[in-house]
């Protein structure tokens, strides 16, 4: 039995890069609020609260396709870079459509002060950087 062995490639590893920042950015909150000194207590939700779990599956999913070729003997058909593009097309809608959800609902107020608003979404921008990533791997 003979494996088939294929290089990773750069828009492969570019792609399994921003995965893994997707999967991070998942993790941490997206939107803070609250905490600050006469303010009620801190609330913060990730990915996991509404759409944005679609990102995180997106992030899954490119994963899986990186690997298949690897656990497959024959190439597989649904490794080409169109694959990749609609997963990274389907993740961006899903993320921005969640930003617009959380700013309608006003979690984005960081008028303190100017570092809130990195300090108080890191996984929000963590995310986005992720799918700038997988965006790039798709182009490659």
């Amino acid at each position: 039995m003979s494996m088939h062995r294929r290089p990773l490639g750069r828009p492969r590893a570019l792609a399994a890069i921003g995965a893994i920042v997707v999967i991070v950015g998942s993790v941490l909150p997206w939107w803070t609020v609250g905490g600050g000194p006469g303010e009620i207590t801190a609330r913060s939700g990730n990915a996991f609260d509404s759409v944005g779990i679609v990102v995180f599956l997106g992030a899954l999913a490119t994963l899986a396709l990186i690997t298949l070729p690897y656990a497959r003997e024959r190439p597989v058909g649904a490794d080409r870079w169109t694959s990749y593009v609609v997963i990274a097309g389907v993740s961006w809608l899903a993320f921005l459509y969640r930003v617009l959800d959380l700013a309608v609902a006003h979690y984005f107020s960081f008028f303190h002060e100017p570092s809130e608003v990195v300090t108080r979404i890191p996984g929000l921008w963590l995310t986005a950087i992720g799918l700038v990533i997988l965006g790039r791997s798709a182009y490659d």
